[in-house]
């Protein structure tokens, strides 16, 4: 029998292997300098929000909004139009980024009607990209004298779950199209303008003492649904100045929701303004879902020490999302009492983990990450200290109380619970107290 050579397998050349090695170089430089962009728009975000929230008189918010959301995108024209009460017509409309020549020509126009694609906006608030505004089924032309416009982004601008207005971008500098990316990063800074308007309309009404001011500063809680939930904020026993206790939640996309409650040391006006900028420049980021809770907080703290002379804040920071039958709680502390987590049967238990130091302490400190499993019909509660503090018993004794008041109450609808919960606190009143609580879906 005829004997024949065995088969070897092929192996490659030296300059597929190098062609190889440069596509997996180039691919990885791309990806990288993705991640820069990423980033740089990030940051980009948090020092717009700043400048919005530095602002205190309502006219120089709107500007700035304006100004801001084209810094990030890279627009030649901006503009924010407020909707009259009706919320059909505009009432106000704010444009950046025309010559004085243009301003001229438009004089005898007068301020846009909320018609063509601006009137599209108001009727239907969903974020609006167009490439070519010609072409679009709500077009109907330029005035004389105004510029040709090709692309447009709009993005609704919500004030306590209504629309206030509409802010509109055309022109990148580039000459592209606007993207996605750019889509994102608007609405995340509309969510943001949308606080510091309600902040500074809200600065400009008080007069009627700092009791009602800290209410009026804190949120109205969204539909967070399928969760329920309830918050509720208590003043000092003798209020004379602002403080600084807040609380906010934020429902994300795919059943995940964003909580936050927070302490800014003080009792003054600049403890108020402090917890207001705070918190806009962290309900920005809440939107970043790559980056678990304690890297947020150390994105909010760096920033907060770069740009603000901000006090000593204590947060918490957590994210529920859902897992299996139940949901998994994410979580970071800056100094912050623990959360306490009701379970269906009623029995009470504080999230002791490890904590990081307060914002505004060292901002290069690592901020450890905590997850726990949370099942169907839980309540889990934030609360600020205020809730526990009483400088005649020790601090376990007011947290014991505490979680037995919360065991015995937890059948109650939310409401109710809160509401229990701050009438029957075991502190003694000396400070501000907050509660924020949430309940899973029952299966």
């Amino acid at each position: 029998m005829a004997g024949h050579e065995g088969s070897h397998p092929r192996q490659p050349h030296l300059p597929d292997l190098n062609a190889r090695l440069r596509a997996e170089v180039s691919r990885i430089d791309e990806q990288l300098r993705a991640l820069l962009d990423a980033m740089d728009r990030l940051q980009g975000l948090l020092d717009a929000v700043v400048a919005i929230s530095r602002e205190v008189e309502l006219s120089a918010v709107l500007h700035r909004i304006v100004s801001t959301a084209m810094d990030l995108v890279g627009a030649r024209y901006g503009a924010l139009g407020v909707l009259g009460e009706s919320g059909e017509h505009l009432e106000q409309f704010i444009s950046v980024g025309l010559s004085e020549q243009e301003r001229t020509d438009l004089a005898e126009t007068g301020m846009p009607r909320g018609l063509g694609v601006l009137g599209h906006l108001i009727h239907h608030p969903e974020p609006l990209r167009v490439d070519d505004i010609s072409s679009h089924p709500s077009s109907s032309g330029f005035p004389a004298g105004h510029p040709r416009l090709r692309t447009l982004l709009g993005v609704a601008i919500s004030v306590r779950g209504e629309i206030y207005g509409d802010l509109y971008l055309s022109e990148r500098s580039d000459g592209r199209p606007f993207d996605v990316h750019d889509e994102n990063i608007v609405i995340a800074l509309a969510s943001a303008a949308g606080i510091a308007i309600d902040n500074v309309r809200l600065f400009e009404r008080v007069r009627v003492g700092a009791e009602q001011f800290q209410r009026l500063l804190l949120p109205r809680l969204p539909d967070l649904r399928p969760f329920s939930a309830a918050a509720i904020y208590r003043p000092a026993t003798e209020p004379s100045q602002l403080g600084g206790d807040w609380y906010d939640a934020v429902l994300l996309p795919d059943h995940v929701v964003a909580i936050v409650i927070g302490d800014v040391i003080g009792h003054d006006l600049h403890a108020a303004a402090s917890m207001a900028s705070t918190r806009n420049m962290l309900r920005a980021l809440l939107f970043d879902r790559l980056n678990p809770p304690g890297a947020v907080l150390s994105q909010l703290d760096r920033t907060l020490q770069a740009v603000t002379s901000n006090p000593v804040t204590t947060i918490t920071l957590a994210r529920l999302e859902p897992e299996g039958p139940g949901w998994r709680l994410h979580w970071s502390t800056a100094g912050h009492v623990p959360p306490l987590v009701i379970s269906p049967q009623h029995r009470a238990e504080y999230l002791f983990a490890e904590p990081g130091l307060p914002l505004g302490v060292d901002p290069d400190q690592p901020r450890p990450d905590h997850s726990r499993y949370v099942p169907p019909d839980a309540t889990v509660v934030f609360f600020t200290d205020g809730l526990i503090e009483d400088p005649a018993q020790p601090i376990d004794e007011s947290l014991d109380r505490l979680a037995g008041l919360a065991a015995k109450y937890s059948s109650l609808p939310l409401d109710d619970f809160v509401q229990a919960l701050a009438d029957h606190h075991p502190s003694d009143g000396h400070d501000d107290m907050a509660i924020l609580a949430l309940r899973t879906p029952h299966v």
